[in-house]
């Protein structure tokens, strides 16, 4: 197992745990809290930090990285710290309506953001 790999699965799986927690407690309960920030916020930091390691180790097998993994990667990590940004934002500044209406995006970005994850499992099962 090439070095930090274990660590890398770790943060990555955490980031599914805290975004899924932040995202679907924000759509059940109707609106926009702080804690719900709070674990969108440590779901995009696992995330970045796992898929900061997990470059690292596609770097070190030159070839064996899918451009469309990467890329899809990077698109959710922009997405996550945009719907961070606009949460905290929702949140001090906006509205009632606002807060309630804020789950459709994170709706959305919490689907994108499975399209690399899962696909991930699959690039790491067929490597194995």
């Amino acid at each position: 197992m090439p070095a930090f790999l274990g660590t890398a699965i770790i943060s990555i799986s955490l980031a599914l745990v805290f975004y899924s927690i932040g995202t679907w407690a924000e759509r059940i309960q109707r609106t926009l809290k702080l804690w719900h920030i709070i674990f969108f916020l440590f779901g995009l930091c696992a995330d970045t930090l796992g898929t900061a390691l997990m470059s690292q180790i596609a770097s070190a097998n030159v070839g064996n990285t899918d451009p469309l993994h990467a890329v899809t990667g990077l698109l959710a990590i922009i997405l996550m710290a945009i719907h961070a940004l606009w949460a905290i934002w929702t949140y001090w500044k906006g509205n009632e309506k606002a807060k309630k209406n804020f789950s459709r995006f994170s709706v959305f970005v919490w689907a994108f953001w499975l399209i690399p994850y899962i696909g991930g499992i699959f690039l790491g099962a067929s490597a194995a």
